[in-house]
């Protein structure tokens, strides 16, 4: 997944006019007009020392690396942690307000060419209302599903995090293609079950067809971790500025989110059936 915020760097050129220069040995040489004495205030390095200097580093140039994504993600995970915490113990309305909002935030910020994270602070705290919201409820209902969920989700994502390092999968642009349509499709449809359910009552929630649809939200969710490590490992291969990190956070929160409801949804089902 490549991101639609394009990269330029410009350098400035510096060319006589009255600059000063360096003669072949590297000493300066005054300005370039040709008037009064050769003056340098403090010492020039050579060309032999500008040559043997170490490569400016990805921190110094302000490029993104991956610590800046762990750093990022670890961020924004401690403010959902933190929303969680007051929407488990709040009430219930705090938490749908959280629902609605995160899913307005989580909208703008994906269609933003530049990251903000403020924007991003804001989407993790709703988002974390509605995790702690709806997981207290499941809580209520089947003791220890939430430990469950949160296990089997980073679990999951250390698995596909060792398949993409492996080479196993690889994010390539049928791949990709064909994620994007099945994640657009499933939106569409948990959209349509959504207004079912609210307005008729009929919409699929449980028993096999639930569980089904639910397998397949998990396993896109999975895949999309794919999409995610792509777009961190190109960045930091081709340089983009060190504030895209703070977008390669918002895409790994927003799939784990993603994740854990499905798998929360799934084990819910199965525990019903015993």
């Amino acid at each position: 997944m490549q991101s639609n915020n394009p990269v330029l760097s410009r350098a400035p050129q510096f060319t006589g006019g009255g600059y000063a220069g360096f003669d072949e040995r590297g000493a300066s040489r005054g300005p370039a007009t040709g008037y009064g004495p050769s003056y340098s205030p403090s010492p020039q390095p050579s060309l032999e020392d500008m040559y043997a200097a170490p490569s400016a580093t990805p921190v110094q140039t302000g490029r993104m690396t991956y610590d800046d994504v762990v750093v990022r993600t670890g961020l924004t995970l401690a403010v959902v942690l933190a929303g969680a915490a007051v929407g488990w113990f709040g009430d219930p309305l705090l938490w749908i307000v959280g629902g609605v909002a995160g899913l307005v935030l989580g909208l703008v910020n994906a269609f933003k060419r530049e990251p903000s994270p403020v924007l991003i602070m804001a989407y993790a705290a709703a988002q974390g209302l509605f995790l702690g919201g709806i997981s207290s409820l499941y809580e209520a209902r089947f003791n220890g599903i939430v430990f469950q969920a949160v296990v089997a989700t980073f679990a999951t994502f250390g698995v596909m995090l060792a398949l993409y390092r492996s080479g196993r999968i690889r994010a390539t642009a049928r791949f990709q293609k064909i994620l994007s349509g099945a994640i657009m499709g499933y939106a569409i449809f948990c959209l349509i079950n959504l207004g079912i359910l609210l307005f008729t009552g009929a919409g699929i929630r449980g028993g096999f067809f639930g569980l089904v649809i639910g397998a397949i939200g998990a396993v896109l969710a999975a895949l999309s971790f794919v999409l995610d490590f792509e777009f961190v490992q190109q960045g930091v291969r081709n340089g983009i500025p060190q504030r895209y990190a703070w977008t390669a956070a918002f895409g790994l929160v927003v799939t784990l989110i993603w994740l854990y409801i499905e798998l929360l949804r799934i084990l819910s089902i199965l525990r019903s059936e015993d």
